[in-house]
């Protein structure tokens, strides 16, 4: 489709049609509600910038949605940055100035056409003076005014770099300090950092990784606990962006050589988003890493966290005893606190006193005391914990038992008549037990204070809308293990891709769960000093599923697969 001028009202001479329309139609498609509509007009007409430009700077809506609907009602194609051509073509009577100013980036010339990415191709204008510039017919293409920016700041000159370089000496620290708060301070820079921070919306992505190489900043994103390479920031900006995200969480830029921590509290896309920021020095510059705390998105809900019947029933049971040791464990990302934060939601707040002790705190819960850690001033766990026993709590939650002196104080509140919840990095639930011996509990405290260990993992599930059904090799059903909980014959599912699921075949995290439960045969064992292996398999003969296994009734039931579960699983021992 060729666009001339006439094809494209100016919105500065028939606004309010044209932004009506654009409204009306993120209504229908859900994407907005009536009211936000009436205030992003109120707001436009005060503002005076495009409609779509005002939902955004609202966030009531994502970029990626006022992209696709603009597209719609200009019946134009929208195009990401990786469908941009690897190299502009050169097309006299186009300055640079030009292209930058009104976010246009060529795109290919055939035919005597031009065509074009462009942030606002509704602009009359700017289609006339490319026209005219050129002297080509002009075929505009929408694109995100981040990814022109990104695309036309490429490829990085040398002067830039060696002017880099020379600040790097640290002759002039402080001007380069005040140089990097500038660029900072620069609308494309804080455009870059808040189109990299929304995109976690849409992906559904746990965290953002900014990892400095020698051709830039790489951008990738954690989805369903897999890494996803996103786009490159040039190197011209990579410290610039960095810079950004560290004056957001409040911390020093010009500290580059130590790890720092901060915290980003902001609003995108209609949704609160905590973001916990960590940077470390690496031979390329700082590597930023922010974990989102989607507090819209976190499930406090025992019974919508992948718990089988049996054992959500065993694991409400230790809930409801009075005292003891409640135990989660796993490695880091597998949903240890989330499933701490359901308990603690799932006991009544109201009639008990409930104190937790975290590092950090990463969701607050109504009605319940919470403690962040400060190692700073000395505020330890254990240094918490023994300040905790003097406010007499009912039920104490510490965020990880990270020493032996913190496992004490736990066995020591449990014997005196408290329950206590508590995470542990440990591959199987009776590897907890060892670890706590190798932490110095005595294996008779352990045997008194413990109620129960759960393991879990995160397992990804299947895509709804293109799982595909298929019937599996009986060798290799019983190889797996699958028949034990599949009828001869049955199907299972395996992923495809389509666009729910951006191609990857699945959707979203489920738990998998092994729970043991101290019994007389358990606490005979540990008193003997059995190792890992033998207490596991005595929990399996009282009727333990491990995780493999429980995974493998995920895996009948439709809700994920084989592969999947390997990935997860394949490493169980704490040999």
């Amino acid at each position: 489709m060729t666009l001339t001028e006439p094809t494209f009202a100016n919105p500065s001479s028939q606004p309010a049609p044209e932004r009506e329309r654009l409204g009306e139609m993120l209504v229908k498609a859900g994407k907005l509600s009536a009211r936000d509509l009436e205030r992003a007009l109120s707001a436009q007409q005060e503002l005076g910038n495009l409609l779509g430009q005002v939902l955004i700077q609202l966030g009531v809506v994502s970029e990626l949605d006022v992209a696709h609907t603009l597209a719609r009602q200009l019946n134009i194609p929208f195009l990401m940055a990786d469908a941009f051509p690897a190299e502009s073509p050169e097309v006299p009577g186009l300055l640079p100035e030009f292209l930058h100013t009104n976010a246009v980036y060529p795109l290919s010339v055939e035919g005597g056409e031009l065509a074009v990415a462009m942030a606002r191709p509704q602009d009359a204008f700017v289609l006339k003076a490319l026209r005219l510039s050129t002297g080509l017919t002009i075929r505009p293409h929408l694109a995100l005014e981040a990814d022109i920016e990104k695309a036309l700041s490429e490829p990085v000159s040398e002067e830039v770099e060696d002017e880099s370089d020379d600040f790097d000496t640290g002759s002039d620290a402080g001007d380069f300090v005040e140089h990097l708060k500038d660029l900072a301070s620069e609308a494309p820079v804080i455009r870059l950092v808040n189109a990299i921070v929304s995109r976690v919306i849409d992906m559904r992505a746990s965290d953002i990784h900014l990892e400095p190489f020698d051709d830039g900043l790489h951008v990738r994103y954690r989805v369903d606990g897999v890494i996803h390479n996103a786009e490159v920031v040039p190197p011209r900006l990579s410290a610039a962006v960095n810079s950004r995200v560290k004056l957001l969480a409040h911390l020093d830029i010009a500290e580059r050589r130590l790890p720092q921590d901060g915290r980003i509290k902001m609003r995108v896309k209609g949704r609160e988003l905590d973001l916990r920021v960590s940077t470390v020095p690496t031979v390329h510059g700082e590597s930023v890493v922010m974990r989102v705390l989607d507090r819209a998105s976190v499930r406090l809900n025992l019974d919508k966290m992948g718990f089988e019947a049996d054992t959500l029933e065993r694991f409400n049971t230790l809930l409801a005893k009075p005292h003891g040791i409640l135990l989660v464990t796993g490695p880091t990302g597998s949903g240890k606190t989330t499933t701490l934060y359901a308990a603690l939601a799932k006991l009544d707040s109201a009639s008990q006193k409930i104190i937790t002790v975290e590092d950090p705190v990463e969701y607050q819960l109504e009605g319940i005391n919470q403690i962040q850690v400060h190692a700073q001033i000395n505020l330890t766990f254990a240094n918490a914990l023994r300040s905790i026993l003097r406010q007499d709590p009912d039920i104490i939650m510490i965020g990880e038992m990270r020493d032996g002196e913190t496992a004490q104080i736990a066995v020591q509140s449990a014997l005196t008549g408290h329950l206590v919840l508590s995470t542990l990095h440990t591959n199987t639930a009776a590897g907890a037990i060892i670890r706590m011996q190798d932490m110095g509990v005595e294996p008779y405290l352990i045997t008194s204070a413990v109620n129960g260990v759960l393991a879990q993992r995160l397992v990804r599930t299947l895509c709804e809308h293109c799982k595909e059904p298929y019937t599996m090799e009986p060798a290799l059903m019983q190889s797996s293990g699958l028949a034990r909980f599949c009828k001869p014959g049955s199907q299972v599912y395996r992923p495809v891709g389509c666009e729910q699921c951006r191609g990857s075949g699945y959707k979203g995290r489920t738990g998998i769960h092994e729970l043991l439960v101290l019994d007389e045969a358990m606490r005979r064992a540990v008193l003997e000093g059995r190792d890992a292996s033998v207490l596991h398999g005595i929990a399996l003969q009282s009727g333990m599923l491990s995780l493999h296994e429980d995974g493998l009734r995920k895996v009948a039931a439709g809700m994920t697969t084989l592969d999947e579960l390997a990935r997860v699983t394949q490493d169980q021992s704490d040999a």
